[in-house]
């Protein structure tokens, strides 16, 4: 059997829609709040701004694996709970 790869819309607003719904983009927009999140904690530690890109690597650095490893977890007992 042959597995059917979903069709991307042909709008640009359906384009914009069908991203915005996908688990992929919905995955990094939680990662990216979490480094947000990460960012004003150190920051307010620091004194000051540590900006971005020193947060992103912090984080990937220190909780990236266990953040990713939790969100499996519930993502499973979720499923399971359904």
């Amino acid at each position: 059997m042959k597995e059917e790869k979903p069709q991307m819309p042909s709008s640009e607003e359906d384009q914009a829609q069908f991203v915005k719904d996908s688990a992929l983009y919905k995955e990094f927009l939680a990662e990216r709040a979490e480094i947000l999140k990460h960012k004003w904690i150190e920051s307010e530690k620091a004194g000051k701004d540590i900006g971005f890109e020193r947060a992103l690597l912090d984080w990937i650095v220190k909780h990236r694996s266990n953040w990713r490893e939790r969100r499996r977890k519930e993502a499973r007992t979720e499923k399971s709970a359904s």
